[in-house]
């Protein structure tokens, strides 16, 4: 509901939480949207949480961060996507721009469509690193509702998510923003005349904020005493939070899409509590073992092996070879444990082997030797000693 259609009047008290006058400022021609920067500051402390406790599972440091680098976009877009699906009405239709949609900067992000689609995100990453992801996200539960808590600052900012007119002591006063022009703008104009404020409203953004925190420590010390994993911490996370959304959402006053007389918050809530519930109850098991969460070691690891340069062949061609080695000797080794029949029929073919051999370089010794005495009887016969002695005698009784 916008600030400037309120109805109600307001009554000021000492004890009301005043509204920023504004939500956004300029760095020259650059804005700086708190709503932006609270959505940040919950990523930082999300990703710096989670990493401390998934070290202390038995992880790898960094995995957090790595993994991050595909959840959070994919949170972001699946958080815009659920908010314009579930209020469409604010983007499509007669006098509605849908470039709107794509304005993130001036808030909508459905939590659903950034936990369900940032799930998507956090598989792939837990794919890259080898990890569980039932391991990962039991890490990241305290961190995730913290940054849900701190993400709801930017409500504060902008002026929006907040109850009927109140007269408890902390209600929250909204007053007019218009920007430079004189045109009234909730969320980029200056806040006029603070001392009458439009309302003082129930700061629902501010309910959650203290919900998502007590959660966040429930997790913490369930975590603890009963040692859960398996997806089981995350469980209890969505449980804890679908829980506290109801009656927060039923409070809002904010314009919502309904389903079945409720506001459509309100209904997927319940379903995924009941959802949540169900696993809690269905899923047992120890905690996974701290090795699991090691997962692949990549560049920058301490135990990951840099190939040497210019081995990469040589490395697969290594591989290869013991490749053929292992399944040669796996062959034999099946062939050793065989019927005694094989093993004679084996030998009787090695048996017969060597005495083809040994045929054989006999046959080669005779055709040598034949050889040999077929160049002696070519040559020409040369006359023995005695032979010329005598032929010497005989001449000379001639004479």
């Amino acid at each position: 509901m916008s600030a400037h259609n309120l109805a109600a009047p307001a009554t000021s008290f000492l004890a009301n939480i005043p509204s920023p006058p504004q939500g956004v400022w300029y760095l020259g021609p650059v804005p700086l949207r708190a709503y932006a920067l609270c959505i940040i500051a919950g990523i930082v402390v999300a990703i710096l949480w989670g990493d401390r406790r998934w070290q202390a599972r038995g992880g790898r440091p960094g995995t957090v961060t790595d993994i991050a680098v595909f959840a959070v976009p994919f949170g972001l877009v699946g958080g815009r996507l659920y908010h314009v699906a579930t209020d469409w009405y604010k983007y499509f239709g007669p006098g509605r721009d849908p470039i709107d949609a794509l304005k993130v900067w001036e808030g909508g992000l459905g939590i659903w469509g950034a936990v369900a689609l940032g799930a998507v995100g956090a598989w792939i990453g837990c794919r890259r690193r080898g990890v569980p992801l039932p391991a990962f996200a039991d890490a990241i539960a305290p961190a995730l509702i913290t940054a849900q808590a701190i993400g709801r600052l930017g409500n504060w900012f902008n002026q929006e998510l907040y109850g009927s007119p109140t007269t408890v002591p902390w209600g929250l006063e909204i007053y007019r923003r218009v920007d430079e022009f004189g045109v009234v703008n909730p969320i980029a104009g200056h806040a006029v005349d603070q001392g009458a404020p439009l309302a003082v409203v129930h700061p629902t953004f501010l309910y959650e904020l203290l919900w998502n925190l007590l959660i966040a420590v429930l997790l913490v010390w369930a975590d603890r005493r009963f040692r859960m994993g398996r997806g089981r911490v995350f469980a209890l996370y969505v449980a804890g939070y679908t829980a506290g959304r109801v009656w927060i959402e039923m409070m809002r006053t904010d314009a919502a899409t309904h389903v079945f007389g409720v506001r459509i918050n309100v209904v997927t809530s319940l379903v995924v509590f009941a959802l949540a519930v169900i696993y809690l109850l269905v899923v047992r098991g120890k905690r996974e073992d701290p090795a699991l969460l090691r997962g692949k070691p990549l560049p920058g690891d301490d135990d990951y092996a840099e190939p040497a340069a210019g081995s990469g062949g040589a490395a697969r061609a290594d591989a290869g070879e013991e490749a053929d080695a292992a399944e040669s000797g796996a062959r034999e080794s099946g062939a050793a444990s065989g019927g005694g029949t094989s093993g004679d029929a084996k030998s009787d073919d090695a048996t017969a082997v060597d005495a083809k051999a040994d045929d054989s370089k006999t046959t080669d010794a005779k055709t040598t030797g034949s050889k040999q005495a077929d160049e002696q009887a070519d040559r020409p016969k040369e006359p023995s000693a005695a032979t010329s002695e005598k032929t010497s005698e005989d001449s000379e009784r001639d004479d």
